[in-house]
């Protein structure tokens, strides 16, 4: 006998944050039939804004413009993690409404020192860290994980803002400072990990079960993801074992909704967990057209409690490349004249108004049966796409 899952009609999805992450998620939330309202910057700029009107305006952890977000949505969701636990906490408990990944689940990693300790203490791999309470530390610090060694600051950094690889003393103070560690925002050194690769695994989760998407590999340009390569290049034992750890993490932390984790690979073949992200990822974009389902109707079928339908390869490779910004002004499409007959090529857009160099402001994934005319096709394209 089939069992029916469903939800009720005007079923509303709100997303804390109006970014092309909530963007793409809505396209798969209208597909099911889902309403969908998000918490937008006051520019009026977002993303977010070009495709739905239900918009509320204020900062993602203000809890009276969360609070009117709660009381629209059937439940709760978010874009990005540069949120406050105790107001994520707060808006469930007083609005009585679901929100995923639970607050619970989000204060386990909600800074970089919460993460690494919470899955430090799951058994998960981790690189070695330490808390820098100040610079007379910093000495000591470099003494343990050695020179160079990584700054952090442990709230809000992405793309790399927010990290410093610092070589001396001198570097290492002036990073600290910039973090706001004087200023009592907690800064972490991390050790330098001589990998080989850098690896990420999308994982979902909610009552249904657990789904895995297939491990592939980021390649960086000053640390913001560059392209991504899926399957990943390395042993299918590997594979398997990263798939394994990520969805280890997961249930360390009882997580519901999509979740993505990167780890580094060692020169020894070894894991490291390094971070992880509580909702659709960058490295996930390429499951949008190479996988059968894609990461961002995953979430939404996650968070609102739906069956998950495990991801398949649709062809052998996929390659994804973020086309970021070449030029600080409007932003404005150039595309190629001709695009290759041998692969399928998807463009997305994310509809920023302004770019900037080095921003995310779309993305091409280029699927085909041979890796290395895949990557050269999507090479190609993205060195003539300007955005």
């Amino acid at each position: 006998m089939m069992t029916r899952f469903g939800l009720p009609p005007g079923f509303r999805l709100g997303i804390i944050g109006g970014g092309q992450l909530a963007r793409m998620s809505a396209y798969e939330a209208f597909k099911l039939g889902i309403h969908v309202g998000a918490v937008c910057s006051e520019s009026g700029k977002d993303p977010m804004e070009q495709v739905t009107p239900t918009v509320f305006r204020g900062d993602v952890s203000d809890y009276d413009t969360l609070m009117k977000l709660a009381e629209w949505a059937d439940v709760i969701t978010l874009e990005n993690e540069f949120l406050d636990g105790e107001v994520l906490e707060r808006v469930q408990r007083d609005s009585g409404k679901p929100v995923y990944p639970s607050p619970k689940s989000f204060k386990l990693i909600e800074s970089k020192r919460l993460e690494k300790e919470t899955f430090r203490e799951a058994g998960i791999p981790v690189a070695d860290f330490v808390v820098v309470e100040n610079v007379q530390a910093i000495q000591k610090t470099g003494a343990r994980l050695g020179w160079p060694f990584i700054l952090k600051s442990s709230k809000g950094g992405y793309d790399g803002y927010g990290n410093a690889v610092v070589s001396n003393q001198a570097e290492a103070e002036k990073a600290f400072r910039n973090f706001g560690g004087e200023e009592g925002r907690e800064v972490i050194a991390e050790e330098m990990v001589d990998f080989t690769k850098e690896l990420a695994v999308m994982v979902a989760r909610n009552a249904h079960g657990m789904v895995s998407f297939p491990c592939c590999e980021t390649i960086q340009h000053h640390h913001i993801c560059a392209k991504v390569l899926a399957p990943a290049p390395i042993s299918r034992r590997l594979r398997d074992e990263c798939v394994a750890l990520a969805e280890k993490a997961i249930q360390a932390i009882d997580g519901i909704g999509i979740f993505g984790f990167e780890f580094f690979l060692t020169k020894d073949n070894e894991l490291l967990l390094n971070e992880s992200a509580p909702r659709p990822h960058n490295s996930g974009h390429f499951s949008m057209e190479a996988c059968s389902v894609s990461q961002f109707e995953t979430h939404v079928r996650a968070v609102c409690g739906l069956p998950l339908i495990k991801p398949v390869m649709r062809y052998p490779a996929a390659v994804m490349v973020n086309l970021l910004g070449k030029f600080n002004g409007p932003a404005e499409l150039t595309l190629p004249v001709s695009e290759s007959a041998h692969e399928e090529v998807h463009l997305h857009v994310y509809g920023k108004s302004e770019s900037r160099l080095g921003r995310k402001m779309g993305h091409i994934t280029v699927l085909g049966n041979n890796p290395e005319s895949t990557l050269a096709t999507a090479d190609r394209l993205e060195k003539a796409t300007v955005l």
